[in-house]
């Protein structure tokens, strides 16, 4: 496998209902992450980019996370409905999407 040009990282970090952190699981991380792995496919993109499934990756209360390398830019609250956005203005326009930028108080 070549060098990705960026690497998604998706958080799929699951706690016990009632957990005091919370957990991205709970809040539709799994279909982010499905979203994200159906795009690359009909898409063809895996020449390119790179996603994988993570344990926490940080600021569960504000999740789903999504990472993005090599520029380290932190998406939070994203929905399978943002996959779309994220691949076509981040992965391949090169403009992180400002709308689900993690706020700075936790990236």
């Amino acid at each position: 496998m070549a060098k990705p040009k960026k690497h998604v990282l998706v958080c799929v970090q699951g706690r016990p209902a009632g957990h005091p952190r919370g957990s991205c699981q709970q809040k539709g991380c799994n279909e982010v992450y499905q979203g994200f792995m159906e795009a690359f496919q009909a898409r063809n993109l895996w020449a390119d980019y790179a996603v994988t499934n993570t344990g926490c990756i940080g600021p569960c209360s504000n999740g789903p996370s999504v990472l993005v390398y090599p520029e380290g830019v932190m998406y939070s609250g994203v929905s399978a409905a943002d996959v779309g956005s994220i691949i076509d203005e981040h992965l391949i326009g090169d403009t992180p999407v400002e709308r689900l930028l993690a706020p700075a108080s936790v990236w």
